[in-house]
């Protein structure tokens, strides 16, 4: 068997001798209490793209499902293996959580992997199936007149927040509650270069930064 990484067990032992110390108590209620998170995050696997670490969350205060480019698929209880859709059903059904975060990111490797359309990485072509399902039958995306392949990166990149919004009514679930008022839904979108937040409004389908002043500097 190969020697477990050295990064993880030292990273580790900082845990344990910094911070574990000063959220113990935090810990044990948790292990005796169960976790009752009000927020559920549908996040980017991403390295740079920590929910945790972006919202400063301690233990017990997200709820994380975590996939290539932050997707979430359309309701389809078709008897296959659903990863989101078990995530949502457990956060809503369960935990009772309150709001569910989509967060798409800046330089998403799947995202660029769909606007490239690059050849499969294997013959399962397992993201190439994956990204599919961000497309509506019959809809085409394509660079636009005059976009540089990056805007077209960030384009894609938020209309992924959206579309995975889009997506989460079309659980009963999901609905149900978002129209009695107690469920909400929120998109947000991060800078991984400068550490920008933006929130979309659902309204306008626009982003708006958050926080800009003290960012600017």
């Amino acid at each position: 068997m190969s020697p477990f990484p050295e990064r993880l067990l030292s990273g580790y032992q900082s845990f344990v001798t910094q911070r574990l110390p000063t959220e113990q108590s935090r810990y044990r209620e948790l292990s005796q209490i169960g976790q009752s998170p009000e927020v559920m995050v549908v996040g980017c696997c991403d390295s740079r793209v920590s929910p945790e670490v972006i919202f400063d969350a301690g233990p017990g205060e997200l709820f994380v499902a975590r996939n290539v480019a932050n997707l979430v698929p359309v309701y389809q209880p078709d008897g296959g293996a659903h990863g989101v859709s078990a995530a949502l059903e457990y956060a809503i059904q369960v935990l009772r959580v309150k709001h569910i975060v989509v967060l798409g990111h800046a330089q998403c490797g799947g995202i660029r992997a769909f606007c490239d359309n690059i050849e499969p990485l294997s013959p399962g072509d397992f993201i190439g199936r994956w990204m599919s399902m961000f497309i509506k039958p019959g809809e085409k995306v394509e660079q636009r007149d005059h976009e540089t392949m990056q805007q077209f990166v960030t384009r894609i990149e938020k209309a992924a927040v959206l579309r995975s919004l889009e997506n989460l009514m079309t659980f009963p679930f999901v609905k149900n509650l978002v129209d009695e008022g107690k469920l909400q839904l929120h998109g947000a979108y991060f800078g991984v270069a400068e550490g920008s937040l933006s929130i979309v409004d659902q309204k306008t389908k626009e982003f708006s930064r958050v926080y800009q002043t003290s960012l600017a500097g």
